[in-house]
């Protein structure tokens, strides 16, 4: 049985399949593969809900990033993680859609490594945050052509991860609106 479950990663293989757990912390230092998700969450106005993280995060604080991001626990699905880390972080929960996977190996700010077997989500959501202080700084709903411009402008204020993903999430969620 593991204790403090939220400090392990489920390590897997190039096509996600479990190979064990280890500490967080050793699988950033290490840059072994596991798995993650991020979530992206849109309100009716078209607009992108963005957080910059926490200034004392173990990496990338203060930088701009998705809605919520994080690792599953030992035992978790993708889809139950991403609603708890919303919760957990923005305060609200929502209906989700996968809309992808992604796998990256990217080096961070301290000597850390996000290697990572990334599940994408998509949401809609209108109402209330209660943000957690502890993760999230501040948030802000941003209209994706005014994202687009800053992202050009200053790609330093986001996460490595965000600019990796948002060209990807961008096609994939023009393509289910179309659709819809």
């Amino acid at each position: 049985m593991i204790k403090n479950k939220q400090n392990y990663v489920i390590i897997v293989n190039e096509k996600d399949e479990w190979l064990g757990y280890v500490e967080k912390m050793q699988a950033h230092k290490e840059g072994l593969l596991h798995r993650a998700f991020s979530v992206f969450v849109m309100n009716n106005n078209n607009e992108i809900l963005l957080q910059r993280r926490a200034l004392d995060k173990y990496h990338s604080g203060g930088l701009w990033s998705n809605t919520c991001c994080s690792h599953p626990w030992v035992g978790e699905s993708t889809m139950a993680a991403a609603h708890r880390r919303l919760v957990e972080e923005m305060g609200f929960d929502c209906e989700l859609e996968k809309l992808f996977t992604h796998k990256y190996k990217l080096g961070m700010d301290n000597g850390l490594f996000e290697h990572e077997y990334d599940h994408v989500y998509f949401g809609v959501y209108n109402g209330d945050l209660d943000i957690n202080k502890d993760e999230v700084a501040e948030y802000k709903f941003v209209p994706i052509n005014e994202l687009d411009c800053w992202l050009e402008k200053r790609p330093m204020d986001f996460t490595a991860w965000f600019r990796l993903l948002w060209p990807e999430y961008c096609k994939q969620y023009l393509m289910s609106a179309k659709v819809a």
